[in-house]
């Protein structure tokens, strides 16, 4: 009789080979199929993520083009920058104008009484809570003091709770103590800070200052103002007073009668410089959102001849993204003479869709027409404007078409994991069975070959005691 060659630890078979092959052969389609989908939806998601990042930044540079009218060719200028700053906005045009600080707008500012014992006076020496109220423009705020509470807890839970409303608290301390001093980034006449409650700060309160409003002048007319930013003292033009104007000079203390502050100089002037900077600035920032499509849409050739398609090639959305954009730019708008970008020498490569600039047209067109280009970009029905409006439906942050394909692509992995996890267990599974199995099998062969062994024994003996007699 043969030998029975099955393996295991007896038969000689590698059965934990057999058990991976098994399972291997069994896991593979799936996995291929799993892993093919991950790194497609992968891929995508970081395209779809990069193409949102370029399309947020070229909306928010529209937005700054549209407050800063600097793409319309303007700028402004304050000629004592240590009296007022100036900035820009929709709406500008050229113009001079004389301004004369008077007084500068200021906050309310209120004082606790004395305590000789410094900052760490205990304000609350009783067994409860008590309350500080601090008022102003109507609003009541509280202040919880807890037993044991110190001036400068008092101090640190004002400024942790109302920082965000413009209160703040401050402790001053000379040779006499210390005191709590509340003021307020609200200005103006009618923001008073009152204090009341129950926790005895209230008692002796003092006021250090009222709150002023700023006193001004614009082209010898007299103006005031709540707050020391003038968003629309000038059409178009925000002025931050920062200091009171010079005195004359030789005049000290009190202005005599007739005498004015000495005016600063207040100039909106149109510059070609500006406006040239301005629009190349719009052409940077659109080539860049024109680059970031390209890079995920794009198809590159290989050395041998063959072609790789990137995560978002021929995507329907990124087409249709792109159209939008082009059409806008090859819109005309404004009433002036010159229409359209291509006019003033900006031109769209039809390959790329990046724009360019002829410096030669460009110069020369800005020259003769230059409010024209300001026509083109601003206004409710601008570049700027249709731009914006153009790709509100894939930029919004929740709702928007980009938003909506990341949010189906992370669910699309988020699943795929889940089936990673399933196709796992249910392969390990399979081989606790396989396993089971073959070693179900060892065992019956190496029963089989111990009765073998039993049988030949016997049969030897026999044939042995035959040959004997």
């Amino acid at each position: 009789m043969g030998d029975i060659t099955v393996s295991g630890p007896v038969t000689g078979i590698n059965t934990e080979s057999i058990v991976t092959a098994l399972v291997n052969a069994e896991q593979a389609p799936k996995q291929s199929q799993i892993n093919k989908q991950t790194q497609t939806s992968t891929a995508q998601l970081s395209s779809i993520g990069k193409i949102q990042a370029a399309l947020d930044a070229f909306r928010g540079a529209m937005d700054n083009m549209a407050k800063d009218a600097s793409i319309g060719g303007l700028t402004a200028t304050a000629s004592d920058a240590n009296v007022s700053t100036v900035t820009l906005g929709a709406g500008a045009s050229a113009g001079s104008y004389q301004l004369i600080v008077n007084q500068l707008a200021t906050a309310s500012k209120v004082a606790t009484q004395t305590y000789a014992g410094g900052a760490k006076t205990v304000v609350n020496t009783g067994n409860t809570s008590t309350t500080l109220e601090i008022s102003q423009s109507g609003q009541s705020y509280g202040v919880s003091v807890p037993p044991g509470a110190t001036l400068q807890q008092v101090r640190d839970s004002i400024n942790a709770q109302y920082s965000s409303v413009g209160l703040s608290a401050n402790i001053l301390t000379d040779a006499t103590g210390s005191r709590l001093v509340m003021t307020s980034t609200n200005t103006g006449v009618g923001t008073d800070i009152t204090i009341g409650g129950n926790s005895g700060l209230e008692v002796g309160t003092s006021v250090v200052s009222p709150p002023a409003n700023a006193k001004y002048t614009i082209d010898g007319t007299p103006q005031e103002s709540k707050s020391n930013t003038l968003s629309d003292a000038i059409s178009g033009v925000s002025i931050k007073l920062t200091a009171l104007s010079p005195l004359p000079a030789g005049v000290t203390g009190a202005l005599p009668d007739g005498v004015t502050r000495v005016a600063s100089t207040i100039t909106v002037s149109r510059s070609n410089d500006t406006l040239k900077s301005s629009v190349k600035g719009f052409v940077d920032t659109y080539n860049a959102l024109m680059t970031a499509i390209g890079n995920e849409t794009k198809v590159t050739s290989n050395p041998d001849g063959s072609t790789t398609s990137s995560a978002l090639t021929g995507d329907a959305t990124m087409r249709t993204l792109q159209s939008a954009l082009r059409a806008q730019m090859n819109a005309l708008a404004g009433t002036g003479t010159l229409k359209s970008l291509a006019q003033f020498g900006v031109n769209t490569d039809s390959g790329t869709g990046k724009l360019s600039i002829d410096d030669k047209l460009f110069s020369a067109a800005i020259a003769t027409n230059p409010t024209d280009i300001g026509g083109i970009f601003n206004g409710d029905n601008g570049l700027l404007a249709r731009m914006k409006t153009a790709t509100d439906s894939y930029a919004l942050s929740n709702t928007g078409v980009l938003a909506t394909r990341s949010t189906t692509l992370s669910n699309n992995l988020k699943d795929l994991q889940n089936q990673q996890d399933t196709l796992t267990a249910r392969m390990a599974a399979l081989k606790t069975s396989l396993t089971a199995k073959y070693t179900t099998m060892n065992n019956l062969v190496a029963q089989l070959t111990s009765q073998r062994s039993s049988v030949m024994t016997t049969l030897n003996a026999l044939n042995k005691s035959n040959s004997d007699s």
